[in-house]
């Protein structure tokens, strides 16, 4: 899974989780909603910038999204290298 889908999960996982719209994330984040969208979709990467303004958002610290991230982007190659 390339890495623009792995974060759009894990920002959408924890959006949900806490049952945060996309539009809230948006106006708390200072982001468009169609950009969180595309974002969730797997469309873009975010920028640093982008990436400090969803975490805020989010209220997570952003080296913990990042983290999250890492451990979601790790998990997804383990499962594709084993089913090979």
């Amino acid at each position: 899974m390339p890495l623009e889908a792995v974060f759009g999960k894990v920002i959408k996982s924890i959006r949900i989780n806490k049952n945060i719209t996309q539009a809230q994330l948006a106006v708390d984040s200072t982001l468009e909603r169609s950009y969180i969208s595309e974002l969730e979709n797997g469309k873009y990467q975010p920028t640093l910038t982008s990436l400090f303004d969803i975490a805020r958002g989010l209220d997570i610290k952003p080296s913990d999204l990042v983290r999250l991230v890492e451990i979601e982007f790790e998990r997804q190659n383990q499962s594709n290298r084993t089913q090979y």
